[in-house]
Parts: structure tokens; C-alpha cells; sequence
């Protein structure tokens, strides 16, 4: 039997501004796009690394709940930096929004991300199959 994909649409994160869902669930596994930090309205949110990170989680918790997930079930982070030398500031943010728990995870500094933001995160999570 060939498992069919879930695509996942948040209604607390900002809607896709392309051609792709949320997240995509494929029996227990959910790979959500990448988050930048659009408040719910889809406008950018003001400030630095600091709010653009605190925002991109938001994003982030909300796609993972619409799938029926939370923090505490991913499995694997990827982390999009602007600028690597900000990276003390995410990791801190990071550190704090997962806790005691601690996903695999790469980082990584990209020449530029969409609408110019200073962070991008895509997580890779475990939750219960459907039957």
C-alpha cells in the first residue's frame, strides 16, 4: 500500500507565497517548509534577528500543531542565516523554543532568503500515523 501525502495549511502562519503547502505529511513523518518571519497578515515583522527569529517559530508552532505535532517532535532542523555571524543570537532563540530537547540540526549562511529576511527555518518531525 502506497502511504498518500497530507498537505498541511496553517491558519495561524502567514499563507504560502508560492506554489507549496505549509508542511506535507506522509504517514508519521511531516517536512515543513521553510518559515520566514511574515506575521499571520503576510507583512514582514519589524525588528532584527531577535523578532524575525521569535516570528519564524511562531510560524513554525503553528504549522506543527495544524498537523498535530509540537517542538518536542521534530526530528531534524535546518536553519538558513543571512549573516552566520548572527548565528549566537538564533541559537540562543533556538535553545530556548526547544529546551532539553535537542533535533538534529544543520545551519547554514545563504547568500539571500526570500523578501531579504535574516532567517529561514525548515523542520523535519515525527507524529502519529492516522489509521
Amino acid at each position: 500500500m502506497k502511504l498518500q501525502p497530507q498537505l498541511i495549511n496553517a491558519a495561524g502562519a502567514p499563507a504560502a507565497i508560492g506554489p507549496y503547502s505549509h508542511a506535507v505529511k506522509l504517514g508519521n513523518l511531516l517536512l515543513t517548509s521553510g518559515q520566514i518571519p511574515l506575521g499571520p497578515d503576510g507583512q514582514l515583522v519589524e525588528g532584527g534577528i531577535e523578532e524575525q527569529t521569535h516570528q519564524v517559530f511562531r510560524n513554525l508552532q503553528a504549522v506543527l500543531e495544524a498537523a498535530g505535532a509540537s517542538l518536542s517532535d521534530v526530528v531534524k532542523a535546518t536553519v538558513f542565516l543571512k549573516d552566520m555571524n548572527q548565528f549566537a543570537t538564533v541559537n540562543e532563540i533556538y535553545a530556548s523554543y526547544f529546551g532539553d530537547h535537542k533535533p538534529a540540526r544543520s545551519a547554514v549562511e545563504v547568500a539571500r532568503l526570500p523578501k531579504d529576511v535574516l532567517v529561514e527555518i525548515e523542520l523535519i518531525a515525527s507524529t502519529p500515523v492516522e489509521l
